[in-house]
């Protein structure tokens, strides 16, 4: 079973995945502590945000931002029960990573020898998520352009679910990146962006905070803990005190 949010999905399943999905995104992407960028974000992708002044990506040329756009579109979804990655600003927020210590691999210890192991060793790869990206994309389009004569962001939306399936499962082949490997960093950092602060470039109008109910970085909500099932009564607010 795909772990990715399909609109195929109901409501209750949108909606389950999402809350499962905060528990997989590190504290420190959600309530955020880097706060070395103080621009409100503006926009995530080139399909269908309407607002004005578009998000210029840094890191990825242009059909490596059209790839990033359809495929987070794909992991999370706009549906009745709430906007998706592309109105929480998920690319954006890609995008600037990339250009963080994190993305680099400077907080990793990348010496070698670099060699295949068993899961619970952890990460073996000598590349680093912006390799990770670079040499991702590369190879999904590649693989698409040879499958389906079409690049990755060309193709139908139940086509796109069929590949990225086939990337999650590890059924396609690359020579320099393993497929699950790519996958699983683009989910993650996909949930990371719906679910951060909003000053990292995600959560745009803390849209994800809203859906699941989070109150954001309030400074004291301890009268509603142990209520369980009533729902917190006020809207989130974010680290530099926006609320929605």
């Amino acid at each position: 079973m795909l772990k990715f949010l399909s609109v195929k999905q109901s409501s209750d399943s949108r909606r389950t995945f999402l809350r499962k999905s905060v528990a997989l995104v590190p504290i420190a992407s959600i309530a955020g502590c880097d706060l070395t960028s103080t621009t409100p974000s503006n926009t995530a992708t080139p399909s269908t945000q309407a607002s004005a002044s578009p998000y210029t990506p840094v890191f990825f040329d242009a059909k490596e931002w059209a790839f990033i756009g359809a495929a987070v579109d794909r992991l999370i979804p706009a549906d009745a029960n709430g906007p998706g990655a592309i109105d929480a600003g998920v690319p954006e927020f890609i995008d600037r990573q990339m250009d963080t210590p994190y993305a680099h691999g400077a907080l990793w210890y990348m010496q070698g020898p670099f060699q295949e192991g068993p899961p619970e060793l952890g990460y073996q790869l000598k590349l680093v998520p912006r390799d990770v990206y670079r040499m991702g994309i590369a190879a999904v389009d590649g693989y698409c352009s040879k499958t389906y004569n079409k690049t990755f962001a060309a193709l139908d939306t139940a086509t796109r679910d069929t590949v990225l399936g086939q990337l999650e499962t590890d059924k396609i082949e690359f020579d320099e990146v393993p497929a699950g490997t790519f996958f699983a960093q683009l989910l993650q950092n996909t949930r990371e962006g719906f679910f951060c602060d909003p000053v990292h470039g995600g959560n745009r109008n803390m849209v994800g905070w809203k859906t699941i109910g989070f109150p954001g970085a309030r400074a004291d909500f301890m009268d509603f803990v142990n209520q369980d099932g009533k729902p917190y009564p006020y809207g989130p607010v974010s680290i530099k005190g926006e609320r929605t």
